[in-house]
């Protein structure tokens, strides 16, 4: 069962490390923060940063995107990986967009997720981003996080996103992802995770510590 007895000291150890932990994806608009997350996908948000400011340019709005020709969307694109799919997944949510919801990307979880392309982490990313609606963003660091801190045995994202959000008080979902996720960037990486320099290592029940970093 999940442990929630260390969340405020698990918290607290997080505030202390980042407490000014934000997206790292640059954007200006809900939309754009859509299609900056779609482009993430096993990409580096420092490679989807390079590529979104003249893509961005390209498709100012929904309706460019619906109306995009395809092959030249894989080409501006093509650099984040998986372009093809990408490609597809933005021409797709877009129209949905445009047809929709008049060009504007929606406000509520349900409408987001039925976009082509979008599930619960990105609609969560992009809600309580532009939104300020709280929500917990599994991606894969805070999977691995959540399995090593003892706070899910789940391996489904959102059966791990259901005990974050039982466990994590409602008004720091959107911060504590946020912390997690770069937690899990600069510390408590995959395969060689530096616990002697983590804030959380007495709090982490993980039994394969490593002892470098």
């Amino acid at each position: 069962m999940p442990n929630g007895k260390t969340i405020p000291a698990i918290i607290a150890g997080l505030d202390g490390a980042y407490p000014n932990a934000t997206c790292s994806l640059a954007y200006q608009t809900p939309l754009q923060l859509l299609i900056a997350t779609i482009l993430s996908a096993q990409c580096t948000d420092a490679r989807v940063n390079k590529v979104t400011p003249a893509l961005f340019k390209t498709y100012p709005s929904a309706q460019a995107f619906a109306k995009a020709d395809l092959e030249q969307l894989q080409e501006a694109i093509r650099s984040t990986g998986f372009y093809k799919n990408k490609a597809k997944a933005i021409k797709g949510c877009c129209q949905k967009i445009v047809a929709d919801h008049g060009g504007e990307v929606p406000t509520a979880l349900d409408e987001m997720v039925q976009l082509p392309g979008v599930g619960r982490k990105t609609a969560n990313l992009v809600l309580g981003e532009t939104r300020h609606i709280p929500g917990i963003v599994v991606d894969t660091h805070v999977k691995r996080l959540a399995h090593r801190l003892g706070l899910s045995e789940e391996t489904s994202p959102d059966r791990i996103e259901q005990d974050l959000m039982r466990l994590v008080p409602k008004d720091r979902w959107t911060l504590f992802s946020h912390q997690l996720i770069l937690h899990g960037r600069q510390v408590c990486t995959a395969r060689k995770p530096a616990c002697r320099r983590c804030p959380l290592e007495s709090l982490c029940p993980y039994p394969q510590k490593t002892v470098s970093g």
